[in-house]
């Protein structure tokens, strides 16, 4: 089965960049300079930032939808960030490198699955929620600090 790890689309977040602090402080963002590797993982190009960068921290809503499951929570994003990362059949190494949750969701946005894997061992546990016909889609979270990590789905061979 094909599948397709997808960062979050940056248009939302590109009318932040280059904001005063106090005009993003309103908006409840914070900049942050990127002071350790890994340690700030970009929500959009599904990569840590690297040591020097400067990162947006904000609230998000991941899960926008009309169910008891309608999810929001801190992110990450690199400031300047325009290309949305897509990745198919394998685990952007900024996933594989921490303890995931895996979220399974139905054609109705009510989770019917869940588990918690190391990265370097999410393959296996992604394709066996995939293979259930009564998965739509999966979300990857950040098992430790609980952030949304990717989207992931499947992709028609």
């Amino acid at each position: 089965m094909n599948y397709r790890i997808s960062g979050l689309d940056p248009a939302p977040f590109t009318p932040l960049y280059g904001l005063p602090d106090a005009a993003l402080a309103a908006q409840g963002v914070q900049r942050c300079a990127v002071t350790t590797f890994p340690g700030f993982p970009d929500r959009i190009e599904l990569r840590d930032m690297e040591v020097g960068e400067t990162a947006l921290l904000l609230n998000h809503e991941h899960l926008p939808v009309n169910s008891p499951y309608r999810a929001c929570h801190a992110i990450y994003v690199r400031e300047g960030a325009t290309h949305r990362a897509v990745v198919d059949n394998a685990i952007p190494e900024v996933i594989a490198r921490r303890l995931i949750s895996v979220r399974a969701f139905g054609a109705a946005d009510m989770m019917i699955d869940a588990d918690v894997v190391e990265g370097a061992a999410l393959e296996p546990m992604m394709l066996r929620m995939l293979a259930d016909p009564g998965v739509a889609y999966l979300h990857l979270h950040n098992a430790k600090r609980g952030c949304f990590a990717a989207r992931v789905d499947r992709v028609p061979a």
